[in-house]
């Protein structure tokens, strides 16, 4: 029985871990679209923290150093699609698509000026595990929810936040103004870019701390496309979790239950192409898709650049 409930644990923590930069960079997307931003350059903000994490990580030593450079290069790339966007006024969707296949090349060029080519990937320190005194040692949910390094405990933080800010504070009333009514929150005396390029800034900060994830907690290593799709992925448990923080801590829960399930089945020496269970989180995110079809209700300004003057 002591097996049995170690193995349950030891896989919800895994699902723990792979839903982590999912709902994190989730949570930034949510945040931005809730104000009428839409970003789908979050695979560019996440490969550009996790490059840049990881270059000053190998160059310092110092992990925490390589976190605050992964989210400010987030807010870099953010900020570029937010200056398009709100103040050109560019089209959203391209923007964001854009960006994220300049940030491929970007890092992938980058990385070969750095280290040139070999067959052996450098490798950086990694955030240790650590659990809670009294936490930790719950039964089954101490080791599948408290044994964890610092970005999942991080995550647990920021959901209740922004389950605060959106429920018990002014500052969510704003954002949802700003996303739903502009125009009226203009009148109203919200300054709507202000609060747009704010919202921009903490997608960008988020994305390039879930990018972070990969080379700091999970590989301790960069190479090409290091995040392999989970930007779009994120995109996707947004749309799920109806851009609630809780929702979109259990999509992403769902996600990377199809991810650990995959890890898990390679383990067992199956005579089936690994490259077949590789897709199953990807499978999984397409009949999440399906499953939230007509569901979704989109602030009514997503998308659409705010002109002061067109009332």
């Amino acid at each position: 029985m002591s097996q049995i409930l170690l193995t349950i644990a030891t896989f919800l923590a895994a699902c723990i871990r792979m839903a982590t930069p999912l709902t994190l960079a989730g949570l930034g997307e949510a945040f931005s679209e809730r104000t009428g931003v839409m970003n789908l350059g979050v695979e560019a903000i996440m490969l550009c923290g996790a490059f840049s994490s990881f270059i000053v990580t190998f160059w310092t030593g110092n992990v925490y150093w390589g976190m605050l450079c992964g989210m400010l290069a987030g807010m870099i790339i953010s900020g570029i699609h937010a200056i398009l966007c709100i103040k050109c006024k560019a089209n959203q969707t391209i923007v964001g698509l854009a960006l994220n296949f300049f940030a491929l090349g970007l890092t992938s060029f980058l990385f070969l000026i750095v280290f040139g080519q070999s067959t052996i990937l450098p490798q950086c320190k990694t955030v240790p595990n650590f659990g809670f005194p009294v936490l930790g040692k719950i039964p089954l949910l101490g080791k599948a929810f408290f044994t964890h390094n610092i970005f999942v405990y991080l995550m647990y933080l920021l959901v209740f936040i922004f389950l605060f800010i959106y429920k018990k504070t002014e500052w969510g009333v704003i954002f949802t103004a700003v996303g739903e009514h502009p125009s009226a929150a203009d009148t109203a005396g919200i300054n709507v870019f202000r609060i747009r390029y704010l919202a921009c800034m903490v997608n960008g900060l988020l994305g390039g701390l879930a990018g972070s994830y990969f080379t700091l907690a999970q590989l301790g290593f960069f190479m090409e496309d290091i995040t392999a799709g989970k930007g779009y992925i994120a995109l996707v448990t947004v749309i799920l979790g109806r851009r609630n923080p809780l929702g979109i801590l259990c999509s992403a829960l769902l996600i990377g239950l199809a991810d650990a399930v995959q890890f898990q089945l390679q383990t067992m020496n199956i005579p089936i192409p690994s490259q077949a269970f590789s897709i199953l989180p990807y499978i999984a995110a397409v009949f999440v898709l399906l499953f939230s079809a007509g569901k979704s209700s989109d602030p009514s300004a997503l998308g659409i650049p705010y002109e002061r003057d067109n009332r």
